[in-house]
């Protein structure tokens, strides 16, 4: 694997939802990576992606599904690769992109509310 995108947002290890205060820095970084996730083309674009048989898609795989161009495709890709949302292996001339499960679960994590985690851990 070459050249594979590293996260340049990382989340806060505290929820915002724990009842304790957020650090400046931390809801910034987290307000970063949820502003990756709030736009509709992102969304799509990561569906796109995890439901690929392969797990991972090329600009080219996406842009016909999205009803984007290719520019705009690489816009959000950049985006969501920046904030460590997907990870990207380029081969050749082709950039590969697949998602960042634990940078998912991490956003998932700290947006459940400690007892709803809690109840999670113990089934």
């Amino acid at each position: 694997m070459q050249d594979v995108g590293t996260a340049k947002t990382t989340t806060p290890a505290i929820s915002p939802l724990t009842g304790e205060p957020i650090k400046p820095a931390d809801a910034e970084r987290l307000a970063g990576v949820l502003k990756a996730f709030a736009d509709p083309a992102r969304l799509r674009l990561l569906s796109l992606i995890q439901s690929s048989p392969t797990g991972e898609a090329s600009v080219s795989d996406l842009t016909a599904p999205l009803g984007l161009s290719q520019p705009t495709v690489s816009h959000h890709l950049r985006i969501l690769t920046e904030a460590g949302l997907l990870e990207r292996d380029k081969r050749g001339v082709w950039a590969y992109y697949r998602l960042v499960p634990s940078a998912i679960a991490a956003i998932a994590d700290l947006l459940t509310p400690p007892r709803k985690r809690a109840a999670k851990k113990s089934r």
